[in-house]
């Protein structure tokens, strides 16, 4: 008997997959020497994050990917702690 996946399964694989394939295409990219090839890889690394948004955005507004809301008070405190190691 085949096995049957459900929809989160498949969404999930899916978002690690594309994880997967932006973090190749920017590598390559990052060490490509021709310009006009890593104007391409860049191109398609930008085409790879939309759809990874798109899979994410899918399955958090299905309840499969919930996020926490930001407390406002650790997000300052994270913005002053990175301007000070910018500087």
């Amino acid at each position: 008997m085949p096995t049957v996946y459900t929809e989160k399964e498949i969404l999930g694989d899916a978002l690690s997959s594309q994880k997967a394939t932006t973090e190749l295409f920017n590598k390559a990219s990052n060490e490509c020497v021709h310009e006009n090839v890593r104007e391409t890889l860049l191109d398609i690394l930008e085409e790879e994050h939309e759809i990874q948004q798109d899979v994410f955005i899918m399955m958090h507004d299905q309840g499969m990917y919930p996020t926490p809301e930001a407390d406002d008070k650790k997000v300052q405190q994270l913005k002053q702690q990175y301007q000070q190691s910018v500087k």
